[in-house]
């Protein structure tokens, strides 16, 4: 009675400080000494102020009123709780559906009003906004001249009288780390080659230059390169004639790519760089020929960006973009708009060559009998060039895919471009100076030019907001398709990607307490290289021919063989880590590379296999399961265990016996596996920290709930696996619609197909349609048809039809129920968790595909709803950001498809919707109210893009998604005309959930009963909750292949909208208006170091500071250098 006193006490105290705020806030609208000026005349401006701050306050009144209720939510579980015991069991209602009790702990949750601010502003400050120019363009196709889709430029040969041009060729050869060849095999016969040219070449004359991008080359090379190659290297690097690009480890793809990986090969090759070329850091960065770039990142002097269609807030992140014009960044259309007068420049194609133009005009040797006329031919095409941009100032790469891989390329190339630029450069009256350069020649040459320092924004040049996606090289041949081209290695990057971040944090972690407790010698600091291999393996797999689908068959398995060994390694990582941290007594430590302490909790037969769960042998010993949550929040989620008999007990660590909902393993509609079973049971597990369970073989009546089934088999004769501990009803022909519930939402499926129907919020009268459907694209029947780039549909899709009708399996218990509805080519698997807080707020979607006997077919999936979209839809950029999207009826179907590698949403004024998924796929509204992803493609011929082969090596492939109904709260608006747009804080956290499962790491058999194990709580509590712990990364010693005691900490503080409603999501972290005591973050352990850097830690922002407070501004990434003792 006494506690339930205090709990009353301590909610009014809240209520009543809340309403306090609430009052002052509205005496400082009322004494606003703005509305006493003029007199007491509003003027409109003032009228305009008073609007927005009314606006303002009714706002807060509603957060007010979310939080009270909060409040009186909390109190009501507390005072419900406090004289309870302290779990209450499930219980089955006479209505036919499980009640899941509260917690007794309660999740208070608050956003403060100032953190809503963001989503709220005005956005960025931009001249054009992509979608509007989308909208405007006619993108009528017309034909342009010789610049077939562009226009004729003419110029005034008087134009540069009184400003020379100067033109900046820049020799580069482009070398794809997989693509027709594997890494290994392009290095061998081709990378090698240029690298070893290179640098004889450029050491024979001091006027020539040479621009590199891909590092993963380059440090391969160098491991094979004696000391005074490597000398040499430095001085041609130091002295600006060989400069290195963007300095990633790869050149990666744009769309499908997530941040986490793009940032980690960044920082991979910059760490490289630094460590082995100085302090020779990359300056600028280019994206010649990655597929649909963007401008991003902080702290570059410029970027140039190619394959781009139709081009017609605050500005600390604006990137100086150079934009290239024409069709592809080869020497044809490179040096200006006429290809044919082009290739005459590259000097490869001189006759006798193995290529040659295919304008049938071939190359001539520069001699001083030609060079005026040649001269004269290779500046008009300069000079039209340029006159495409802002100034005098004109950039023209110089190369291809694997050029100069012959020594005989770089003479022909560097000695007839110097006799046409000492032609240009004798005579003055041709107002032209050209030379040999790289990025940073020309990016110091244009801020020249404009008068203002290097990095700062030059006067006259507009801001562009918005990508370039969806992108088409030639008339409707729309680069769509690879945004879902071998979906099986895009889930596998996923997989490997949140495997390496969970290693990155558990190995810092474990290696700092280890060194604090004087134990580092006694644990495996090796397991560095392991984690090095994964950084450059899925760094590797950025490259835009691999996680696109674009390479041919034999590479995309050596990428796989690649991806499955480092993800093997990163489990070994894990498990020694986790062995570590979650002993209590670290004396007892002893590390058995022969006998692990901990198993994985899966493992795969091959590099294109699916998982296959390991099973827990329980006999009379209990056995142990050690859980690790990646996430840096708290979590309190579902884990599924299985197990080889359906009698089992599940204890908590202090021994407390736990509710546990046990079901049988399927290995078909109607076939179960023997003695495998799944018991599934709801943990709290701390932020980035390890759990521990216990298991014992016995029978809990009342806490080892069965799943009971029912199989609608609609006609079809099988055979059925029954088991005496779950009740099986078997329905050989109904088809009526039935419903599952959880304490959130009531969700409806057709009893003839198995799909979702509709979903009703509890607390509302009316459904909201949210019809799914399974269809089919063909390809066109004419000569170009749809590949591994290219998506060319035959037409609108058609409804998908099953030879026979599907078997639907519905299984129900206390918490989870689902619905799996098996057809030919898609096992389609919706389950609804019955627990508090984001498990049971969304639905889980599993869609199992397997359409290796499809000829030119592609398997998509559509959402249909009565959300009042108004051909506006959402998807994100490389998980990062979201963009707005239109559908435009001007442009073809394939047009209109999107890469979407963690999310998309529909909305109206009421509802949101978002599809969250945990793979990159192709997304398109085609439709008002819809959401169709295409979830796998198997076509037969090549698009002829270069790669000769079609896609016919499809897998059987498990994606993976979340479906998020929200609903708007009470006087927030849409923001449709901002340029872009924010998850909620719940849409956030479902993806994490998602995207960072929590890990069963089973105590092996051999090792002894762990009364010794103790959960382990790495953070003193929660990070707020927008904020994303992106990494916690070691760092390399001087010495390869050791690490060091520095870690690179690298923060998120992530953007979202507070219009969606925030009530009972049983969270357990609010938000802290982006501040952060790092100091007392970390639970046992001392910052001892903490400096702030630029993102891949090669420049110091500050000098290092005695204060661990550090803020962030919504939607930066902060990296800091942070030493843990």
């Amino acid at each position: 009675m006494k506690l339930k006193k205090q709990v009353t006490v301590c909610g009014a105290a809240i209520f009543c400080v809340a309403v306090f705020s609430l009052y002052l806030m509205l005496d400082r609208v009322q004494h606003d000494p703005t509305r006493h000026q003029n007199g007491g005349n509003f003027p409109r401006s003032q009228i305009s102020v008073l609007q927005n701050r009314i606006e303002q306050l009714e706002q807060l009144l509603e957060e007010n009123h979310e939080i009270i209720s909060h409040i009186k939510d909390s109190v009501l579980e507390l005072t419900a709780n406090a004289e309870g015991p302290p779990a209450m069991l499930p219980y089955y209602t006479v209505n036919g559906s499980w009640v899941v009790p509260p917690e007794p702990r309660p999740s208070f949750f608050s956003i403060s009003p100032q953190d809503c601010q963001f989503a709220l502003g005005a956005g960025l400050q931009f001249t054009w906004q992509m979608l509007t120019v989308s909208e405007e363009l006619p993108f009528d196709n017309v034909d342009g001249g010789v610049w077939r889709q562009g226009f004729d430029i003419s110029y005034d040969p008087h134009d540069w009288d009184a400003e020379d041009l100067q033109v900046f060729v820049v020799p580069h050869s482009h070398n794809d780390p997989g693509w027709i060849k594997t890494f290994d095999k392009y290095y061998t016969e081709q990378t090698q080659h240029i690298l070893n040219s290179m640098v004889s070449k450029l050491q024979e004359d001091p006027r020539r230059r040479f621009l590199w991008a891909e590092v993963s080359f380059f440090a391969k090379w160098w491991d094979n390169i004696n000391v005074q190659k490597r000398a040499a290297v430095r001085r041609l690097v130091g002295n600006g004639q060989l400069e290195i690009a963007t300095g990633g480890w790869v050149m990666p793809d744009e769309a499908n790519s997530h941040y986490f990986a793009l940032i980690d090969q960044l920082i991979e090759g910059h760490q490289w760089l630094e460590r082995n070329l100085g302090k020779s850091r990359p300056r600028h960065g280019g994206l010649p020929p990655g597929l649909g770039p963007q401008c991003y990142g902080r702290g570059r002097g410029g970027s140039f960006l190619g394959r781009s269609h139709h081009v017609d807030s605050d500005s600390s992140t604006d990137i100086f973009c150079h934009m290239m014009p024409f069709y592809s960044y080869d020497i044809p259309h490179t040096c200006g708009p006429d290809p044919k007068i082009c290739c005459q420049f590259d000097f490869k194609r001189l006759p006798g060559g193995r290529i040659n133009c295919p304008w049938k005009v071939p190359p001539r040797a520069i001699t001083e009998a030609n060079v005026a006329e040649r001269a004269a031919l290779l500046l008009d095409q300069y000079r039209k060039k340029s006159r495409l941009f802002r100034s005098n100032v004109l950039l023209v790469p110089l190369g291809d895919d694997f050029r100069y891989d012959k020594p005989q390329e770089w003479d022909a190339q560097f000695f007839n471009y110097q006799r046409l630029f000492d032609f240009f450069n004798s005579r003055p009256n041709l107002h032209v100076q050209a030379q040999f350069g790289t990025l940073s020649d020309y990016f110091d040459a244009l801020y020249k030019r404009t008068g203002v320092e290097p990095g700062a924004r030059p006067p006259g040049f507009p801001v562009l907001s918005g990508d370039f996606f969806s992108y088409a090289d030639r008339e409707d041949h729309y680069w769509t398709g690879y945004y879902t081209s071998r979906p099986f290695y895009k889930s596998l990057d996923r997989v490997l990607e949140a495997h390496l971040r969970g290693a990155e944090v558990l190995y810092s972690l474990a290696a700092a307490h280890a060194r604090r407790s004087g134990l580092a010698g006694r644990y495996p600091l090796s397991d560095f290289t392991l984690l090095t291999e994964a950084r450059r393996t899925l760094g590797l797999f950025q490259h835009h021919d691999a996680i696109t689908g674009t390479a041919k068959e034999a590479v995309v398995v050596d990428y796989g063989v690649r991806l499955l060994r480092s993800l093997v390694n990163l489990k070994q990582v894990i498990i020694h880590a986790a062995h570590y941290l979650v002993l209590g007594d670290k004396e007892t430590y002893h590390f058995d590379p022969e006998a692990p302490f901990l198993q994985v909790d899966d493992t795969r037969l091959s590099h294109d296999a699916l998982p296959e769960r390991t099973v827990i042998q329980l006999d009379s010993s209990p056995r142990f399961v050690v859980l690790f949550n990646p996430l840096e929040q708290e979590r309190f989620s579902m884990v599924s265990l299985l197990v080889n008999s359906p009698r089992v007990r599940v204890l908590s660590e202090e021994s407390q016996p736990l509710a546990v909902q046990i079901s049988a393993h399927w290995s078909s509609a109607t076939e179960a596996v023997p003695d495998v079973y799944q018991v599934s049971v709801p943990v709290r597990l701390p932020a980035l920290g390890l759990g521990v369970l216990q298991l014992q073989l016995g029978l809990d009546g009342h806490r080892t709930l069965p799943s009971s089934v029912r199989i609608y088999l609609h006609g079809r004769q099988l055979s059925i696996s029954r088991h005496e501990a779950f009740p099986l009803r078997v329905i050989d022909s109904g088809t009526s619609d039935f419903a599952l519930s959880n304490r959130y939402m009531q969700v409806w499926f057709s009893g003839l197909t198995g799909l979702l129907k509709s979903i009703r919020r509890v607390d509302e009268e009316h459904e909201q349609q949210v019809d799914m459907q399974v269809l089919v694209y063909g390809t066109r029947t004419s000569k170009d048809k749809s590949g591994a780039y290219l998506f060319l549909p035959d037409g609108e899709a058609k409804l998908y039809v099953p030879k026979e009708p599907p078997v639907l399996r519905v299984t129900e218990g206390p918490f989870f129920s689902e619905v799996v509805a098996y057809y030919e080519h898609i096992h389609q698997a919706v389950r609804l968790y019955n627990l508090p807080g984001v498990e049971g707020l969304s639905l889980d979607i599993s869609s199992l595909v397997d359409i290796r006997d499809y000829v030119n077919k592609e398997l998509a999936l559509r959402i249909h709803t009565d959300i009042g979209s108004q051909g506006i839809f959402f998807t994100d950029l490389n998980g990062f950001q979201v963009q707005p999207r239109r559908y435009l009826k001007k442009l073809p179907l394939q047009a209109n498809f999107y890469p979407m590698p963690v999310m998309a949403y529909i909305q109206d004024a009421q509802k949101r919707l978002t599809l969250h998924t945990a793979q990159a796929l192709g997304v398109s509204s085609l439709k008002d109210g819809q959401l169709e992803v295409i979830l796998d493609r198997r076509l037969m011929q090549d698009d002829n893009r270069g790669l000769g082969q079609g896609l016919k090596d499809n897998k059987r492939t498990c994606n993976r998604f979340r479906l998020l109904l929200e609903r708007r709260t009470v006087g927030s608006e849409v923001q449709d005309s901002h340029s872009t747009s924010y998850p909620s804080l719940l849409s956030h956290l479902t993806s994490m959930y998602l995207n960072a499962p929590a890990l069963a790491l089973p105590v092996a058999r051999t090792q002894l009963p762990g009364p010794g194990l103790r959960s382990f709580h790495p953070l003193a509590s929660s990070l707020p909750c927008d904020f994303h712990l992106l990494n916690l990364r070691t760092l390399q010693a001087e010495e390869d292949t050791l690490p060091s005691a520095e870690t690179a900490l690298i923060l998120h503080r992530k953007g979202f909208d507070c219009g969606l409603e925030a009530k009972n999501l049983g969270f357990s972290c609010t938000t802290s208006q982006g501040k952060v005591a790092l100091g007392s973050l970390f639970h046992g352990l001392d910052v001892v170091f903490l400096q702030p850097t630029s993102l891949t830690l090669l420049y110091p922002l500050a000098s290092p500071s005695n204060s661990t407070d550090v803020y962030l501004e919504p939607m930066e990434i902060a990296t800091f250098r942070l030493r843990l003792g």
